[in-house]
């Protein structure tokens, strides 16, 4: 089970030291960002609505330390490969490489004056890549705080995931919410964060002992995801557009009450109107289970999950067959309180609350009926809430 910060002795911080003297030679310092898992509240993020993540312990490493010129010299131990770049000539845009996302984060700090200095890092992610549990962003922030470290600079957490989402923005081509980012930056162990999307102000909500976090990864990963995600956000752009006409005041479908939303969306297109009815009643679902999560009652924060879901399905339409599979075989499972897909859609990962003493059987039972529909053994994370990004500090190699 995987629980709080790694500590100094970590496997994947020990390797990013060895090879960054291996590489680069001389002192290095060591940074880590988690990757995440959303509770509830999908797809709200990039409507300036409401989110429940929490940090997960897996972390993407960065070893870090400055050079005397304008050059970044960055090394991926998980794929082998070396990228450089100078400073002053980062031209935006996407190349589909892994290291778009370190140099958008360098020059967008750049951009926003923020005087960083040249560096030698190397990267390892332990954080799952391809299961909707956010190592774009792990990497995003560990590259951000690895380069003001070494640089001697302070900046407040929430810049650095407003840059870190800019980055993917601008350098990936992903017009993501801020969500990710900022549980990077912000997580704490046995806590998940109820954030406002527009504010970015945020309350840490403790997590009950008696619950574990399990994710299902289903092992597929549909083509559609990056395409389909810009397509919903432009389809929420649209139903915000045509709601202005009888509710200028709004500017996001945060603003909008289910009860306005049955009075003006009527006459929307049954594809904008699913889309925002479900942005809508997501938003709802998350300060309703912020609620449960207050009064410890796990039981009414499952029975919302599952409604997430539904809408995520039917609304939405960014769940598949697979994640409507797993998420199927979880609810049947004793000590469970709660399924739902997580991240994006379109494959990834169901997130499950579960009762610690039933984990090892649920675990068992959902690998045997998910491996007998579909030909495919699904990794099975447990978890709980932890760290946020941080130096590690501490007798390392």
């Amino acid at each position: 089970m995987s629980t709080g910060l790694p500590n100094s002795h970590s496997r994947s911080a020990h390797a990013v030291v060895e090879s960054f003297r291996e590489r680069f030679g001389g002192s290095c310092r060591v940074f880590a960002a988690p990757g995440r898992v959303n509770l509830i509240g999908e797809h709200t993020d990039y409507n300036d609505g409401f989110v429940m993540p929490a940090a997960l312990g897996f972390y993407t490493y960065t070893a870090a330390a400055p050079r005397r010129d304008e050059k970044l010299c960055i090394y991926s131990i998980d794929l082998d490969e070396a990228r450089e770049f100078v400073l002053a000539n980062m031209e935006p845009g996407p190349t589909g490489n892994w290291s778009d996302y370190v140099r958008g984060v360098t020059a967008v700090m750049r951009s926003r004056g923020v005087p960083i200095s040249g560096a030698n890092l190397v990267v390892k992610g332990d954080v799952p890549m391809g299961a909707g549990l956010s190592s774009s962003a792990a990497l995003e922030v560990s590259t951000a705080i690895a380069l003001l470290g070494v640089s001697a600079i302070e900046v407040d957490r929430r810049e650095v995931a407003e840059i870190c989402q800019q980055a993917e923005h601008v350098y990936a081509g992903t017009k993501c919410g801020i969500m990710d980012q900022f549980i990077s930056c912000f997580g704490g162990a046995d806590h998940a964060i109820l954030l406002d999307c527009r504010s970015l102000n945020f309350e840490s909500l403790k997590i009950a002992d008696g619950v574990r976090i399990v994710i299902c990864n289903t092992m597929v990963r549909h083509e559609l995801a990056a395409g389909e995600y810009n397509r919903r956000r432009a389809e929420c752009g649209a139903g915000v557009r045509h709601l202005q006409r009888f509710l200028p005041a709004i500017r996001a479908l945060r603003d909008v009450t289910k009860e306005q939303f049955a009075t003006y969306g009527s006459d929307m297109s049954p594809v904008l109107r699913r889309r925002c009815r479900h942005v809508i009643s997501e938003n709802a679902r998350v300060l309703e289970a912020a609620d449960a999560l207050r009064d410890g009652n796990l039981e009414r924060f499952g029975e919302l999950m599952l409604q997430s879901h539904i809408s995520l399905r039917d609304d939405y339409q960014v769940s598949c067959d697979e994640l409507d599979l797993m998420v199927e075989v979880a609810r049947g499972g004793r000590g469970v309180y709660g399924a739902r897909m997580t991240g994006g859609g379109f494959g990834g990962c169901t997130v499950n609350l579960v009762k610690p003493d039933d984990v090892e059987e649920f675990k068992a039972t959902v690998a045997r009926k998910y491996q007998q529909k579909v030909g495919l053994r699904p990794d099975i994370y447990v978890c709980t809430a932890a760290e946020g990004a941080r130096e590690i500090t501490g007798q390392l190699p």
